[in-house]
């Protein structure tokens, strides 16, 4: 008999390790109405993906040969995120999916496509244009010891995020925020003061996270957020995604090269290859009824548990 180390895990990650005061804190935080328990995510589109593509030209040969190789890190991309869901994204390194992220964040311009929240094209606005529109769309990273600012402390990292989304708070008002933000993704708002080494990889990511619910988003493009932690903190911070997600009625697109951890946390799955997607489809139907012969590929490289 054999077991898919997923099918433990997920029995591990389905036991619930954040703070019981979360949710109701949550919803606080961002005055949003709680949807209702087992919610669908809805059928209107949120985020949509048009014919994108990013293609990077690196030069080759020596002086006398010398050409340009294309390089076609996402071509052709199609996607459609509905309001409310999580979307997976999986494929091995080097898939592209990074970039996908990074040109859905504005902090690299696509070749060609388009790229449209909530009916406005992100593509065509100006810097100052995208500064403020990106209020509405923020990013947790792989690394958070590196993408946090090691002179900064939690409550300055905090409150120079929520500042973003209200420029004029200050005072008990802010400390306030700070502590309810804390709260919310299960830190002691004692430790505001602190700075990030001072904190263990898991607590890092829940500071991360923090700093991207402070201005008040409706889209979290996650990549890779957990495959930096031991599995028994990826759990966690897992748990407090989905409970996030759910009890703020987030949009969320969740990207990883573990398809195991990619359907414990999704609601839809879109499978990634050479920077185009192959598959697409419900978690459960991409996870136990591939079509695609590189999904097939992933899913028989997931480690087994063999018994006798």
């Amino acid at each position: 008999m054999s077991l898919r180390v997923t099918d433990a895990r997920s029995r591990s990650l389905g036991a619930r390790v954040c703070n019981p005061h979360q949710k109701g804190l949550a919803t606080r935080f961002l005055g949003i109405a709680r949807r209702r328990s087992g919610c669908l995510p809805s059928s209107v589109s949120y985020l949509e993906i048009r014919d994108l593509e990013k293609h990077f030209v690196k030069k080759a040969g020596g002086l006398l040969t010398h050409h340009t190789d294309t390089i076609k890190a996402v071509d052709g991309v199609n996607l459609e995120i509905r309001q409310g869901e999580i979307l997976g994204l999986v494929g091995e390194s080097g898939c592209g999916k990074s970039t996908l992220s990074r040109m859905i964040m504005q902090l690299i311009p696509p070749t060609a496509g388009s790229i449209i929240l909530n009916g406005e094209n992100l593509s065509t606005l100006r810097p100052h244009e995208v500064r403020r529109r990106r209020l509405d769309f923020q990013m947790v990273f792989q690394d958070p010891y590196a993408s946090l600012n090691p002179r900064m402390t939690v409550f300055s990292t905090l409150a120079e995020a929520v500042r973003q989304r209200h420029p004029k708070m200050k005072g008990a008002e802010l400390e306030k925020k700070v502590t309810d933000l804390m709260a919310t993704v299960g830190l002691d708002a004692g430790q505001m003061r602190r700075y990030p080494h001072e904190f263990s990889g898991g607590q890092r990511q829940r500071i991360a996270i923090a700093r991207a619910l402070a201005p008040e988003p409706k889209l979290i493009i996650a990549d890779e957020p957990v495959s930096a932690l031991d599995v028994s903190i990826q759990s966690q911070i897992l748990n407090l995604l989905k409970d996030l997600q759910r009890d703020l009625g987030l949009t969320m697109v969740f990207i990883s090269h573990d398809l195991g951890v990619v359907h414990y946390v999704a609601d839809r799955i879109a499978v990634m290859y050479q920077g185009k997607i192959v598959e697409l489809g419900t978690a459960d139907d991409v996870f136990h009824h591939p079509k695609d012969d590189y999904t097939k590929r992933l899913l028989a490289s997931i480690p087994m548990l063999r018994s006798a």
